[in-house]
Parts: structure tokens; C-alpha cells; sequence
């Protein structure tokens, strides 16, 4: 074979775009050989027309005869399609360039005046912008659900760490309360058993005692028995005569006629350790509530924009007393006008909150929470209904809840610290004597809509009879 055979043989297995061997070759129409992939690229950014005649576009060198032959001259042409005989009406060989709305199809022109006649046709190419426009209005919708539905997984996921983080603490919280509870039941079960145990000693101890003196007395009255055998057989009389007096007095013994060993009554006595245990558990589970609830303890200061003319504030804003002295103070919508109250300036609309208040040395007050939308002016009357859950103190020793009717409380001791603690979804509100770890009252069944305040009032002065301020208090965790 010759060189110039060669040459033309290998030249023809190179690709004139990439000028390289050819990868994954492929043939136009026009009969030349490239490279899949560079023929795409450049068929993508240099295909200049398509026939509708001859179903075929061309580059710019392919083009040239259908510009300058007659005959192909005559054909159509228009801008570069791909898949150009899926463009082709099937029935009229004519471009689909028109879309009717009536039937929702593509059409030709002689489709418009044959078979679409009246119907609505527009432009293929305005139809396809207005349906692009459409699809990119339902892709951003589609991207903003898309969005929301990852925000709401996210929102869950954290709900989840925050359960789990829940859960965990109520499991320690959990064990360490039943812990308590085992070690309080097995300490009154040990006690129980010792007492037992103590007065079955003590019954033994008792028994022991008198054996040992029956013994005692059997031995002395069998020595008497030996001497009394002894002298029976003597048969010396004057000797028999002068000791038979002696022997014949009583042996020194007691009467055990009325002397027994009695086991001793156990009657009651579980029952009172039974009860005992009722009690000492009563008391742990009251401290073990407070305890929960301290956890959800706040940092509650007073607003001074709400509180009433009379009323004065701490600079720390953690103390309010009333001074039987008006003060000019702005008629703002917030503040109390008539009544002797001021609220917090955080307020909460979800989960738990606590705070404690000291009442020491007060004889009135009023403590709780109430809603954002609540009366603020004139006399008011505290009730759920009206957006009010609190307890009051009245006349030192007069204690009572504004339910609905209000309801007196009888309480076993003068509370000193006052805690309140809210469940927002739970809808309670309830309140705790610090000091004696004790439920004072709870409201139940709430329905909380708004944003809650809690609430202090330190009632009126009575000429400095009630001039002891309400203290809002650290939480000092009970143990």
C-alpha cells in the first residue's frame, strides 16, 4: 500500500472538529463523521437552518446550495429544530407552528383553515412562552412548598430533640423520685421488722428471766426433797424431831399461779407504720412536685407603664408596696387606674413557667396571671371569665380563690413565699406554699388564647398596717 493511501487512510478516522481519533463516531445527513460529543457541542451552537422540504438542517457549508441552487431555492426554510419530522403535520406536511386552544393541540396553517376553522389559534411559539410562564409560576410554587415542607421537617426534628430532651429529664427526674420512694418504703419496711423483732427479744428476754427462776426455785426444791428423803429414813427421832420443824415450813418459793409468758400483740402495728409511710410519702411527693415545677422557674420583673398611680416600684423592678399616696403618672391604656395592681413585663403564650413571690408580714394581697386583653380601668372583678386566674390573702388569715363562684381555702399555715407556676397548653395555673412544699389551689380546664402576665397586687396600705412589699424571689431549688 502506498504512502499516500496511508495518509488518507488514517486521516480519515480523525475528527474534524477535535482534529483527534474519533470517540463514539457518528454520521449527519450530509455524510460527514465526528465525534459524538463534538459534533453535539458544535451542532448546538452552529446549526444556522432547517428544509422543511428536505426534513434536514445544515451548518453554514452544508447550507450554501439551498441560497444559491434554483430548484433549492425554492424550499422553506426556518430556524434550526431538532426532531424536525416530529414537527411535520402528519396530515398536511406543513410545520406545526400554530396551537389551538379550542382542541389543545398543535397545528398547521392548512389545519386552521381546514379543520380548526373559528377555533382560537395562536402562534406556537406565543402558546409555548405563556405555558413557559406558567410552568416556571408552578415550578416556584412547587419550590416554595417544596421549602415549607423542609422547614416543617426541621420544625420537627427540633420538636423530636426537644421530646427527647423532655423525656430524658423526666426519666431522671423519674428515677431519682421512685428512688426516693424505694429507699423511704425499704427504710419503714426495716423499721418495721426491728420493732417486730425488738419485742419478740424483749418477750424471750422476759421468758428467759422467769425460767431461770423456776430453775432456780426447782433446784432449791429438790435439795429440800433430798433432805426430806433423808430424814424420813432416820431412825434417830430426836434428831428427826428437831429438823422436821424446820422442813416443814414453807420452801422459799412464789406463787407462779398468774405468771405466764404472753407473745406480744403485733395489732396495728403494721398499720401504723403503714400510715406512717403514707405520710412521710406524702410529704416527699409534695416536695418532689415543687421541685418539679421549679424547673421551669423565669426571670419576672415588674412594668412600671402598668402599674396603678398609688403603687411603687423597686429600682430592680422585684419589689411593689402601696403608698396611700397618688402620683402623676401618664393615662397610658396599660395602666391600672383603680384598682392596686401591676404586671410583669415578660409575658408567655406556650409552654411552663414559675416564679415565687414572698408575702411575709402582709395581711392582703392578690398574686396569679392574667391575659393580655384584660380590663385595666375602673373597678374590676377577678374571674377566669374576665381574663383573671388568681388567689388572695384578705384580713391576715382570709384566703381565697377568684373562681367562679370564688372559693375559700383553708390553710393549715400562713404562707411566707408564694410560688405560681403556668402550663400554657395544659391550661393550669397553680399555686404552692415554698415553705410547707404544699398545694395551695390549682385552676384546671383553662383555655389560654393569649399572651399571659403574671400578676401582683400588694393591696392597700392601711396606714402602713399592710405597708410590706410583695417580693418577687429567687428560686431556690427545694431538695
Amino acid at each position: 500500500m502506498s504512502a499516500a493511501s496511508c495518509l488518507l487512510t488514517e486521516y480519515q478516522f480523525l475528527c474534524s472538529i477535535c482534529l483527534d481519533v474519533f470517540t463514539d463516531p457518528v454520521t449527519i445527513p450530509c455524510g460527514h463523521n465526528f465525534c459524538k460529543t463534538c459534533i453535539t457541542i458544535h451542532w448546538d451552537k452552529n446549526a444556522l437552518k432547517s428544509c422543511l422540504v428536505c426534513l434536514a438542517s445544515y451548518c453554514e457549508t452544508h447550507l450554501e446550495p439551498h441560497l444559491t441552487a434554483k430548484q433549492l431555492k425554492r424550499h422553506q426554510l426556518i430556524d434550526p429544530v431538532d426532531n424536525l419530522e416530529g414537527r411535520m403535520c402528519t396530515k398536511h406536511d406543513k410545520l406545526l407552528e400554530l396551537f389551538c386552544k379550542t382542541d389543545q393541540m398543535c397545528v398547521c396553517m392548512l389545519c386552521t383553515v381546514l379543520d380548526h376553522q373559528g377555533h382560537s389559534v395562536v402562534p406556537l411559539k406565543e402558546e409555548y412562552e405563556g405555558k413557559k410562564a406558567k410552568l416556571g409560576k408552578r415550578d416556584a410554587e412547587i419550590q416554595q412548598m417544596i421549602q415549607k415542607r423542609r422547614l416543617k421537617i426541621q420544625e420537627m426534628k427540633r420538636s423530636v430533640e426537644l421530646s427527647k430532651k423532655d423525656a430524658d429529664r423526666e426519666i431522671a427526674a423519674g428515677v431519682q423520685v421512685f428512688s426516693a420512694l424505694k429507699e423511704s418504703v425499704e427504710r419503714s419496711q426495716a423499721e418495721l421488722i426491728d420493732t417486730i423483732k425488738e419485742k419478740q427479744r424483749e418477750t424471750e428476754k422476759q421468758a428467759e428471766g422467769f425460767i431461770k427462776e423456776l430453775e432456780q426455785e426447782i433446784s432449791e426444791l429438790e435439795k429440800r426433797s433430798s433432805e426430806v428423803k433423808k430424814l424420813s429414813g432416820s431412825k434417830k427421832l430426836f434428831v428427826t424431831f428437831q429438823s422436821f420443824t424446820s422442813l416443814n415450813a414453807a420452801p422459799p418459793t412464789k406463787n407462779w399461779t398468774g405468771v405466764s409468758v404472753r407473745p406480744p400483740s403485733y395489732e396495728g402495728t403494721v398499720v401504723r407504720a403503714v400510715n406512717q409511710l403514707e405520710e412521710t410519702l406524702s410529704k416527699q411527693m409534695k416536695k418532689v412536685e415543687l421541685k418539679w415545677v421549679q424547673q421551669y422557674a423565669v426571670d419576672v420583673t415588674l412594668d412600671p407603664d402598668t402599674a396603678q398611680h398609688k403603687l411603687i416600684l423597686s429600682g430592680d423592678r422585684k419589689q411593689v408596696y402601696d403608698s396611700d399616696v397618688e402620683k402623676n403618672l401618664p393615662h397610658n391604656p396599660e395602666r391600672f387606674d383603680y384598682c392596686g395592681c401591676v404586671l410583669s413585663k415578660q409575658s408567655f403564650s406556650s409552654g411552663r413557667f414559675y416564679h415565687e413571690v414572698q408575702v411575709k408580714e402582709k395581711t392582703d394581697w392578690d398574686l396569679g396571671v392574667a391575659r393580655e386583653s384584660i380590663n385595666r380601668k375602673g373597678q374590676i372583678t377577678a374571674s377566669p371569665q374576665n381574663g383573671y386566674w388568681t388567689i388572695c390573702l384578705r384580713n391576715k388569715n382570709e384566703y381565697r380563690a377568684f373562681a367562679h363562684p370564688s372559693v375559700r381555702l383553708s390553710l393549715k399555715c400562713r404562707p411566707e413565699k408564694v410560688g405560681v407556676f403556668v402550663d400554657y397548653e395544659e391550661g393550669l395555673v397553680s399555686f404552692y406554699d415554698i415553705d410547707a412544699a404544699a398545694l395551695i389551689y390549682s385552676f384546671t380546664g383553662c383555655c389560654f388564647t393569649q399572651k399571659l402576665y403574671p400578676l401582683f397586687s400588694p393591696y392597700l396600705n392601711y396606714g402602713g398596717k399592710n405597708s410590706a412589699p410583695l417580693i418577687i424571689s429567687p428560686v431556690n431549688h427545694t431538695e
